[in-house]
């Protein structure tokens, strides 16, 4: 439908109100699905959700698992023995089995054992569930990290937080919906949250928990050479130019996985940098 500027400028005055119901809509998920929207857009579960965030603590070097809520008996059988299995496929020589030093004692009707350094944890054991099935083909950390984050040892498959924002999408609208907090990198780095054959947009947002200032997480959040006006034009331009860019070579899913971070990263500066601007208000 083609409107003179004449009409465009008598409706528009009173077509804000149409504005802020599409939008209120939208926010609840009542328009019907737009092509092209958001590959993050919240999607719909199959069943009534359960939760609204996911918070995944993942404990690199953290307490053994033989130390806190999976009793090994055997272990202090075979105490400074060799295992009956011989050495395993680690990086150094097996020496001889070592017992844990802790006591385990049976909680709640369930009766499961925990350790005694857990007794207060203890308490609320049947609200707690515990999986002692889990096992590695190499006791490794590198390989090990991977199999706990997503699933396999190598690297070839997405983590868990890229297959969650893949099939359920997010209700942010100004930030990533996979973020990954970490100090530093871990020993199997970027692998732990890589999105792998999915697309890139879904890759977790690593942050540098060691870093606590906008301007470090951030790089360039505050220009000295231009205004916020002329930076947009500029990444809007540059988003231009890499999509046209990718437009012919749509097979190379690494450089999808990279214009998307640079659009993600963009949004994210655009909104921090506001956020930044009313902080330093008086």
């Amino acid at each position: 439908m083609f409107l003179s500027r004449r009409d465009y400028l008598s409706r528009m005055g009173t077509g804000l109100g149409m504005l802020g119901l599409a939008g209120l809509l939208a926010d609840e998920g009542l328009l019907a699905p737009v092509r092209g929207a958001s590959p993050l857009a919240a999607r719909g579960s199959q069943f009534p959700a359960q939760a609204k965030h996911v918070i995944h603590v993942y404990l690199n070097g953290g307490p053994s698992q033989v130390d806190t809520f999976d009793p090994k008996p055997l272990l202090k059988k075979y105490d400074g023995q060799q295992l009956p299995a011989g050495n395993l496929t680690t990086e150094r020589h097996t020496g001889g089995a070592l017992p844990s030093p802790f006591r385990f004692d049976k909680y709640g009707q369930s009766g499961l054992e925990v350790s005694e350094i857990f007794s207060r944890t203890a308490q609320h054991v049947d609200d707690i569930c515990f999986i002692r099935s889990m096992h590695a083909n190499t006791p490794n950390h590198e390989q090990s990290m991977r199999l706990m984050n997503t699933g396999d040892e190598r690297l070839s498959r997405p983590s868990m937080g890229s297959w969650l924002t893949y099939g359920l999408g997010t209700e942010n609208e100004n930030l990533p919906g996979y973020v990954a907090m970490c100090p530093g990198l871990p020993v199997a780095d970027v692998s732990n949250w890589r999105s792998s054959f999915l697309p890139g947009i879904y890759q977790g947002t690593y942050i540098d928990t060691r870093k606590t200032k906008v301007e470090e997480l951030l790089e360039n959040i505050r220009s000295t050479g231009s205004t916020r006006g002329d930076q947009r034009r500029q990444l809007d331009l540059l988003s231009r130019m890499n999509r046209r860019h990718q437009a012919s070579r749509i097979e190379d899913a690494a450089l999808e996985a990279r214009i998307e971070s640079f659009e993600l990263a963009y949004r994210m500066q655009d909104s921090a940098g506001e956020a930044f601007d009313i902080a330093q208000e008086p």
